[in-house]
């Protein structure tokens, strides 16, 4: 991997003070959002969030990732830690895949089965650079904030030692309640 580092920036936000990095993989660009005490916590709470333009920047209601963001970012700014801010659109499928797999799903298909008709797996996410910010900022330990079993296993084939699973629940809504049902039954998120 070739990574790209920028220097650690402030970044006040509505949900606090924090302190943020970036790194360049290829054409994608990263974040890790850490707490301001971040560096002191032996065993940090971790958010790996993978992107979701439609969700965080534009409040869709398709799905549960605007507020598992928010939840985290306020969670993390009470309780110290770091949110990776993990840019793969889409699963990894890209913004262009993501509008034409939504309009899949308009016509019935649920998110799995979106993407296999688009020629991708049901999940194309590359948690690499995950583990590169992991080694970068020294994390040995962590309480993770996930329903992802993926993002479990990935963490633990680190030898990263998960203290503790936070799960990130958030209120369903007539628009993402099949999304939430195919996580569940068919992806086996703990929801």
């Amino acid at each position: 991997m070739n990574i790209i580092e920028s220097n650690i920036a402030n970044l006040p936000t509505r949900y606090g003070k924090f302190k943020i990095k970036a790194y360049k993989d290829g054409h994608q660009e990263h974040l890790a959002i850490m707490s301001q005490d971040f560096e002191n916590l032996e065993a940090p709470y971790v958010r790996i969030h993978s992107e979701c333009l439609t969700g965080d920047t534009l409040g869709s209601l398709k799905c549960d990732c605007q507020s598992q963001l928010d939840l985290s970012l306020k969670f993390i700014a009470k309780n110290g830690g770091l949110v990776i801010y993990h840019r793969q659109e889409g699963r990894n499928i890209g913004l262009v895949n993501k509008v034409n797999a939504y309009a899949l799903q308009d016509n019935g298909r649920n998110t799995i089965e979106a993407n296999l008709e688009l020629g991708f797996a049901e999940d194309e996410r590359d948690y690499r650079v995950v583990g590169y910010i992991f080694e970068n900022l020294k994390i040995k330990k962590l309480k993770l904030i996930t329903n992802n079993p993926e993002k479990l296993k990935y963490v633990e084939s680190l030898g990263v030692e998960i203290v503790e699973r936070i799960p990130a629940i958030i209120k369903s809504n007539k628009y993402n309640e099949a999304y939430l049902s195919t996580k569940k039954e068919k992806m086996g998120h703990l929801i």
